[in-house]
């Protein structure tokens, strides 16, 4: 295969890298948390030999993910729990801690607060929160404070990785945070309310748009170098 077949074959594995992610930001749109996400394209170059040209190469190797922040919207939920500002909630899972933006909790039957699955919901020193099961009123402090008939409970707590670089992106809407997480104290804390997806429908459809036609180009001339390869062995072939 010739250095321009390659080239082009490489953008089209790096297109349609590109094209799964856009497809799974659409499909998150509704989902409560979830950040989007992004294709990462670096560069590799070889060094062909002492005057010869470089080869490079296009690689989509990496994602991102875009932690602005998404639409808040009112619940009036007593357990829904939103922030507003930098930050996560942090949520014990059997694959370990986990940071998320998905503030949607219940009371389990022995009292503590966990997410949809189970997780449960941690404090601001680690430990599961816990919720009396003839608490009246319940009542979230904008600082975390988590209290029931005007008695604290727990301070929520709410966190950050240590390294931004080493979070990745782990089941539903999680994060892995890569190592001990660190306690900010940057936002605040809302009840009542959760946060929306930060994918933008109208930005997402309109890359996936422009993926797809790329796509479809690289694909016109593969095709078309491939016929004009084929073209030319028939003629050395009737030689």
């Amino acid at each position: 295969m010739d250095s321009t077949a390659f080239v082009t074959l490489n953008r089209q594995a790096g297109l349609l890298k590109e094209m799964e992610t856009v497809a799974n930001n659409i499909a998150n749109m509704a989902t409560d948390g979830y950040r989007k996400e992004g294709v990462i394209f670096s560069e590799f170059v070889v060094n062909t030999g002492q005057g010869d040209n470089s080869l490079s190469m296009a690689y989509a190797n990496a994602r991102m993910s875009n932690l602005d922040q998404g639409a808040l919207v009112q619940t009036n939920g007593t357990f829904d729990f939103a922030i507003e500002g930098p930050g996560f909630f942090l949520v014990a899972t059997a694959e370990g801690d986990r940071l998320t933006r998905a503030g949607s909790f219940t009371p389990s039957p022995d009292g503590l607060l966990v997410a949809p699955d189970g997780a449960a919901l941690l404090d601001a020193g680690g430990a599961p929160v816990f919720v009396p099961a003839d608490a009246n009123r319940i009542a979230l402090g904008a600082d975390g404070t988590l209290s029931a008939d005007g008695n604290p409970l727990a301070q929520i707590g709410l966190w950050e990785p240590a390294d931004i670089l080493a979070m990745t992106r782990a089941e539903g809407v999680r994060f892995d945070p890569g190592g001990p997480p660190i306690p900010t104290g940057e936002a605040k804390m809302l009840q009542g309310f959760i946060e929306r997806s930060n994918v933008d429908p109208v930005s997402e459809l309109t890359r996936m748009i422009e993926v797809q036609r790329a796509y479809e180009l690289g694909q016109s001339f593969m095709d078309k170098e491939d016929e004009r390869v084929h073209s030319a062995i028939r003629t050395i072939g009737q030689q």
